[in-house]
């Protein structure tokens, strides 16, 4: 059975509606991506006391129906209804981002940032050249990812430490991040798919920028 996201390419490859260059295409996705990261910046830089005064069980409730409605929203093939379901991912991130920063000294969040930056632009060039190899990496990490946090949360309810698993995640995210490259440019290259797979690499890029600085930056909590 075909799951939404695939009978959505469906329908743009036999239509393939306002098609775009390749350079348009990337310049787009590359943009809204972008975008993403300004906002959570903006967040982190005005808004960061407020989120830590609201109940933690309030913020982990309306953070998971919010970035649970903006996947949803993203399925749709109207660029603005996914750009919508874009920021409600968006902002929820960056409210959480706003929450965690502070207890990182601000050297391990540029080293973080660097290293991220480096990072995604190594699996995005490796997905390019080797688009094949990348192709065939969708099952594995899915369940690798599964298999990671389950590992993870075993060991913590257990008492053993669980830092270990923050070196699995990155290489996990990382290789996902090539792996979304790849499907990005395997899609029509529409308005509305540039959007969701800036969504796709958002998402890629800032959990493994959490990971990084988790392993570089010393948590005061």
């Amino acid at each position: 059975m075909l799951d939404a996201r695939e009978r959505k390419l469906m329908r743009l490859a036999s239509g393939l509606p306002d098609v775009l260059s390749e350079r348009t295409y990337n310049l787009l996705l590359g943009a809204c991506v972008l975008y993403g990261f300004v906002v959570n910046a903006l967040i982190v830089w005005g808004c960061g006391d407020l989120f830590v005064r609201i109940n933690i069980w309030a913020f982990v409730v309306v953070y998971l129906v919010c970035c649970i409605v903006g996947v949803l929203i993203t399925r749709s093939p109207d660029p603005v209804m996914s750009f919508i379901g874009y920021n409600f991912v968006v902002l929820p991130i960056g409210a959480l981002t706003s929450v965690c920063l502070p207890g990182y000294g601000v050297d391990n969040i540029l080293a973080a940032i660097v290293v991220t930056g480096v990072v995604a632009l190594a699996m995005m060039v490796l997905a390019s050249i080797y688009p094949r190899v990348f192709a065939r990496l969708g099952g594995a990490l899915f369940v690798s990812l599964i298999l990671a946090v389950v590992a993870e949360l075993a060991a913590l309810l257990m008492g053993y430490p669980a830092d270990i698993f923050n070196w699995l995640f990155v290489v996990i995210y990382s290789l996902y991040l090539g792996y979304d490259w790849y499907r990005a440019q395997s899609y029509p290259k529409t308005v509305d798919n540039a959007v969701d797979s800036a969504l796709d690499i958002y998402l890629d890029i800032i959990l493994l920028f959490m990971k990084l600085l988790r392993i570089l930056g010393n948590d005061k909590d």
